[in-house]
């Protein structure tokens, strides 16, 4: 790294800003999707094992802020109530069943949307930081060989450390995106399994409120 000149030194910056933001999105986010799923089951389930509507919307108002399940539960409550309220308007409008899934379908895609937080930083990294070390090492190899040339060596022992000196960043490059393909495929498999979780949970609280009865459930 001695003889690495301000293109190999840019390329070796650029890699190493890179994975250091790959790997903080890869820890918080691992830490998030812990917390998301410790809690989901208990979280459901405890919405619709309560008495009533208020004593459930006064447990998801008592969830963390971070917590996307009460607060979809929470925006399909607010739309039910303001429905109610403005019944006389608002129902020439919308009927209450149209209302609350709209309520539904933008808490959903926000919730949905915060997940992805990360994703994109994690792809890019995963696809071009095995090109960047690429770069280092074409450019790296391109000096070593003007350098011979001008110096007037010509045996493989001349050659050899220049060019092994340049490879060393191609294996930076995949040190830094195998890390990141990993972090994003399990990240994106943990993002369907929840989207999912969101759907049915959405569902769920749509024919409780709309109807007043949880499909499978009983009246409350």
């Amino acid at each position: 790294m001695a003889h690495m000149g301000v293109v190999n030194w840019s390329v070796f910056a650029a890699l190493v800003i890179m994975s250091m933001v790959a790997w903080y999105y890869t820890i918080m986010k691992a830490i998030k999707y812990a917390r998301i799923n410790g809690r989901a089951g208990a979280v459901t389930s405890a919405f619709w094992q309560t008495s009533n509507a208020q004593e459930a919307i006064r447990f998801m108002e008592e969830q963390p802020g971070w917590e996307p399940f009460s607060k979809i539960a929470l925006d399909c409550a607010q739309s039910a109530a303001h429905h109610q309220k403005s019944e006389g308007r608002l129902s020439e409008a919308l009927n209450r069943s149209e209302f609350i899934d709209r309520a539904l379908r933008q808490a959903v895609a926000r919730e949905s949307a915060s997940l992805e937080d990360g994703q994109t930083w994690l792809a890019t990294t995963g696809a071009i930081a095995p090109f960047v070390g690429l770069l280092g090492t074409v450019w790296g190899i391109l000096m070593a060989l003007v350098g011979l040339s001008a110096s007037g060596e010509s045996s493989i022992k001349a050659v050899a450390g220049p060019v092994g000196e340049a490879l060393i960043m191609t294996f930076i490059g995949l040190f830094v995106a195998i890390p990141a393909v990993i972090a994003f495929n399990y990240f994106n498999r943990n993002n369907r399994k929840l989207i999912g979780q969101f759907d049915a949970f959405a569902h769920d609280l749509h024919d409780f409120f709309a109807t007043g009865a949880r499909v499978g459930g009983d009246k409350r």
